[in-house]
């Protein structure tokens, strides 16, 4: 995994409301800083997506007020003087905390994320705040609960009294399996039995599904390692704050991980080799926990077995030979729920092991 980013780079990714802040009611902060250092600060693009932007630090020619560490007439910036910025943001973002009540405001920003390139010109924003679900009272919950155990009941019942037809049922089609191909649905020709999930094919079925994708086709068990089509020059950027929590995980901090991509031609493994893609970032989030850190590693063997993205059909977009997701969902929103592909979602760590499971992904 490739890390963009390091001494030498004038562009910080900063979160969008936090540099609002700092425009408008941090605006001394601001200033002072800028003195101190001896440098312009300015907004440069806006993220794709996740509210974030990019702002350039500039040394101010023939300025030498403040004399910040390392800084210089022109050229880059120095990291400590690129750190002192990072400080400063994050400073914003426990003030506004404060100002708006807390917890509640500190979900809804991103952190000072670390260093980066936009390419994308499309302007990101986070999702306005649910509205509060009523709680209900232990009466109330035992009422809602009730239906629910009374149809589990009915669903027993049936199950049980269809056991023995649909166990017949189930062996008639383990006969048909020993029998037929499930690829061509013909008689069995030079038997061919996968070792780790047994199921049988054709031997000249089995070669032609195997060069599309090596994996059953029937269970989707993968058989040797998936390499995938994303572009090889994108990157992928980790940094955890552990004062932002997300809903669903309180008490662990965030991992905010960055994918970003520069613009490129097609290669031959693409739909269209030699067109131009446009580059893009992402930003995703995991709780920082055990299981969230647990899926991070998996997502890192993913990225580079080139498996979370592929060149394709937006669906959100509709715009062709695009950069697009790849069948391993990431959330991208701080909150909102499942429908906002955000938090809390109490069952997206499994869901989501088990998307990369299916692509030979796993924790053994």
């Amino acid at each position: 995994m490739s890390v963009r980013g390091g001494q030498g780079s004038d562009e910080v990714l900063v979160s969008q409301a936090v540099w609002d802040y700092l425009a408008a009611a941090g605006q001394p902060w601001l200033i002072d800083f800028q003195d101190k250092q001896g440098l312009s600060a300015g907004i440069i693009r806006r993220g794709e997506r996740g509210g974030c932007c990019a702002v350039r630090l500039r040394p101010i020619e023939g300025s030498h007020s403040g004399g910040g560490p390392g800084m210089m007439e022109e050229g880059p910036i120095s990291n400590e003087t690129r750190k002192a910025f990072i400080d400063l943001c994050r400073c914003a973002r426990k003030e506004m905390s404060k100002q708006d009540g807390g917890p509640k405001r500190k979900r809804s920003l991103l952190p000072c994320v670390g260093v980066g390139v936009l390419e994308g010109d499309g302007e990101g924003s986070l999702l306005p705040p649910q509205p509060p679900q009523p709680r209900r009272s232990q009466r109330q919950q035992q009422r809602y609960k009730k239906p629910a155990e009374e149809e589990a009941c009915v669903v027993l019942s049936n199950s049980t009294s269809h056991n023995e037809s649909g166990q017949r049922k189930q062996d008639n089609i383990e006969v048909n399996d020993h029998t037929s191909c499930s690829i061509c649905m013909g008689d069995m020709v030079e038997r061919t039995t996968l070792e780790r999930c047994g199921h049988a094919f054709c031997r000249l079925c089995l070669d032609q599904a195997f060069k599309v994708k090596r994996a059953c086709p029937v269970c989707r068990q993968v058989y040797g390692q998936l390499i995938g089509n994303q572009p090889t020059t994108g990157c992928m950027m980790v940094e955890r704050d552990p004062d932002l929590e997300l809903p669903g995980h309180e008490g662990y901090g965030c991992i905010c991980i960055i994918y970003s991509f520069p613009p490129g031609l097609q290669a031959p493994e693409h739909p269209n080799p030699g067109v131009r893609y446009p580059g893009t970032d992402r930003v995703a989030y995991l709780p920082d926990s055990p299981e969230g850190n647990r899926v991070l590693g998996l997502l890192r063997r993913a990225f580079e077995q080139r498996l979370i993205f592929t060149i394709g059909t937006s669906m959100t977009t509709g715009m062709h030979n695009v950069i697009t997701w790849n069948d391993i969902h990431h959330k991208t929103s701080l909150w909102g729920g499942p429908h906002c592909f955000g938090y809390p979602d109490p069952t997206y760590l499994v869901r989501v092991t088990e998307e990369l499971r299916e692509k030979g992904i796993t924790a053994d």
